[in-house]
């Protein structure tokens, strides 16, 4: 027993951080949290760019075979919900990074929920639907939980969580991002309130 207490006075910085480091490991919750410090910085953001800028696709051939439902089972066909700004984040409970910037989505939700030309589908690609539930309601999420209802095309989403992508109000999309990112920042909302004001 004396000779633990010795090494672990040497060795005490080392432990500490070994524990860290496999609590970090191990707690999903504990890894969004280390995430969410980096994405804090803004360093992993993308920018909507400029119509001009981007490779011009049509809602049409964005959305081709693109259906979802809600959480009531109703289904969405987002090629009706044209002249709006769209917010699409593909996510799932079991996704450290998508659990690191949901909090950020939450908060752009939460701006923006009222606008009526602003819409959000955030996508759950749980396998069990119920671990996507689950997550929303554990944390106190209220985004809308929605699910696909056939194939993602690929332009959308090609298999990275979390995948984030903004379409304008005629349906180009303006920012497709893969990986961890932060939405609650003013100068993401600058560029949401610039795309709200462009005419369809």
């Amino acid at each position: 027993m004396e000779n633990l207490k010795i090494w672990l006075k040497k060795n005490g910085s080392a432990t500490v951080l070994t524990v860290l480091f496999i609590v970090i490991f191990v707690n999903k919750d504990a890894k969004a949290w280390l995430m969410r410090q980096v994405a804090s910085t803004g360093i992993l953001n993308s920018t909507i760019s400029a119509s001009k800028e981007t490779q011009e696709i049509s809602t049409k051939a964005s959305y081709a075979g693109f259906i979802l439902k809600n959480e009531d089972g109703p289904i969405i066909d987002p090629s009706a919900l044209q002249n709006k700004v769209i917010f699409i984040n593909f996510w799932a409970s079991w996704c450290p990074p998508c659990r690191a910037e949901f909090p950020s989505v939450q908060k752009l939700y939460d701006r923006y929920k009222n606008n009526p030309d602003m819409i959000f589908l955030t996508v759950n690609l749980d396998d069990n639907v119920a671990s996507g539930k689950s997550y929303l309601k554990e944390k106190g999420f209220t985004v809308p939980f929605i699910v696909p209802a056939g194939n993602i095309p690929g332009v959308l989403y090609s298999g990275s969580l979390p995948t984030t992508v903004v379409l304008d109000k005629k349906g180009e999309i303006r920012l497709h991002h893969k990986g961890l990112a932060d939405y609650s920042k003013d100068s993401f909302y600058r560029q949401i309130e610039e795309l709200l004001k462009e005419k369809p």
